[in-house]
Formats: C-alpha cells, sequence, structure tokens
C-alpha cells in the first residue's frame, strides 16, 4: 500500500488515454509532488500516440499485462469490462488501484478482499459526485434512505445496455423522460458508462441494494445532471451538481480533477476533507 512507498517517489501508472485518463496523466506529467507518471497502458501500444509528443517525459506505453511491475499505483481508466485485469494484479501485490469504473467494482466485489488479504488498496474518487464525505460520515452512524435522481442529455446516455435492451428511443425524445428506476446495482449493470457515481455513493452509504436510483433523459439538458438525499439520524440533506460533460458525453469534466486532486493529496503536507 502506500505507506510503503512513504517518502519516495510514487511511480503511477494510467490504465486508459481517454477523456479522464488523458486528463489525468497530463497533470502527472506537468507535476504532482512525490509522484511520477511511470507508464500508461493502452490496446495497442505500437500505435502512435501524438498526445503524449507534448509530454516532458513520455512514459512507458504499455500492454496491460505489463503494467503492474512498472508501478506502485494504478488509476484505472478504462471501459468497465477491463476493470479486473487492470485491478487485480496490483492489490495482489499490496499496492494501491484508484478506480473510476465503481459499478464494475460491484460486479468484481472479490477484489476487495483480494487488497485485504495481500495489504493492497482499492480507492475511489469522489469522481462527479458531491458529498460523499457527508455520507460516509452519516455512516457512522444510522443512514434511514438514500436516493439519487440522475438528469442527462439522451446522447450521454446511448448505447446503455438497459437503453438497448429495451428498445428506448433516445433520439426521439421530446420532453424529459424517466428510462430507469430501481436500486443502484441494478442501474450500474443497465448503466456500466453512465452511473459510476451512483455505485461510489452506493458504497459510501447504504450499499448498492438498498440506494434507490432514477435515471432521466432529458433533451433539454446540456450538463449531466445529479441530486442526492440522504436521511440518516445524525443529519438530513440534499445536493445537487450540474457536471459539463468532457470530450466523452457520458463523462463529466470534473470527474478527471476530482481524481487529480486525489492524486494530489497523497504527499500533501495539509489535507482537506475526510
Amino acid at each position: 500500500m502506500l505507506g510503503r512507498v512513504q517518502g519516495h517517489v510514487l511511480r503511477v501508472a494510467v490504465a486508459g488515454l481517454g477523456a479522464v485518463g488523458l486528463k489525468v496523466a497530463q497533470a502527472l506529467d506537468q507535476g504532482l509532488d512525490g509522484l511520477a507518471l511511470a507508464a500508461i497502458a493502452v490496446g495497442d501500444p505500437a500505435k502512435p500516440r501524438p498526445e503524449l509528443d507534448r509530454f516532458s517525459r513520455k512514459p512507458a506505453v504499455l500492454p496491460l499485462a505489463a503494467l503492474e511491475p512498472a508501478a506502485d499505483m494504478v488509476i484505472e481508466c478504462a471501459p468497465a469490462a477491463l476493470l479486473r485485469a487492470i485491478v487485480e494484479p496490483f492489490v495482489a501485490r499490496g499496492k494501491t488501484a484508484v478506480v473510476m469504473s465503481c459499478g464494475a467494482l460491484l460486479e468484481n466485489w472479490d477484489l476487495v478482499e483480494t487488497a485485504r488479504r495481500n495489504g493492497g488498496q482499492i480507492a475511489v474518487p469522489t469522481g462527479a459526485l458531491i458529498g460523499l464525505d457527508a455520507v460516509t460520515a452519516a455512516a457512522e452512524g444510522t443512514i434511514h434512505s438514500v436516493r439519487m435522481v440522475t438528469r442527462k442529455p439522451p446522447r450521454g446516455l446511448l448505447g446503455a445496455p438497459y437503453v438497448l435492451a429495451h428498445g428506448i428511443d433516445l433520439a426521439g425524445l421530446r420532453e424529459p423522460t424517466r428510462i430507469f428506476q430501481g436500486s443502484a446495482r441494478e442501474g450500474a449493470k443497465g448503466f456500466p458508462a453512465n452511473v459510476n457515481v451512483a455505485a461510489a455513493l452506493s458504497l459510501a452509504g447504504l450499499g448498492p441494494d438498498r440506494t434507490m436510483l432514477e435515471i432521466w433523459a432529458d433533451p433539454s439538458a446540456d450538463r449531466n445532471m445529479h441530486r442526492i438525499e440522504v436521511e440518516a439520524d445524525s443529519a438530513s440533506f440534499s445536493m445537487s451538481i450540474a457536471n459539463v460533460p468532457s470530450e466523452n458525453p457520458r463523462t463529466g469534466r470534473i470527474t478527471a480533477l476530482s481524481v487529480i486532486a486525489f492524486l494530489r493529496k497523497l504527499k500533501a503536507p495539509l489535507r482537506i476533507g475526510t
């Protein structure tokens, strides 16, 4: 885990070079105290990567299978189907994996036991959500209910398994339409690229089966919007956020910034937040 490399430069690998992975890699290249970008994993390492030409120090570009020996920590920024291949080698060797595909983690929960058994750690940043600190604090007492309502432009929901399975015509929508209502676990299965925030919220509080989720496709929306309502014995609170989409309409710009903020805290002399 992190404690094994305290006082030394922490070698960081980024798995995936999409909207989030590239931003995180750029921040590491520009400099985060005590951290160094050691490697990037992509599907085809032989493919030219012009986006890396402006890096001050070009990292190794590797296949997933070669990533673990090159780094002390991995940032998973890849499609959800690759989560196990990225995370397992690191946590099995007592290292840290920062997970963005939190919904896929629900389907690979044994990785948490692998991390526990080997002294590794799986870390889930706040991502495109707010208030996880408040929810984790409330969970030290008793949380009665957690409800999340997500509204997204229809194009940000294209290709979701739930949408395809139910034949939902997103292009034909003319008004806000609720297309899903159920648990966070069900939502993560049906929308693996869209509601990682709901999975993270569920892990912070009541769990994926008791955290309730609604997903709305809203043709008038130009941002990804989330509203959370929590009832607990310590507090009742609600939170809303409207995220500006990144180059990938499924992902808000703040998601990459959340990872960068997480990394900056690792060696910082002052840390804010739980």
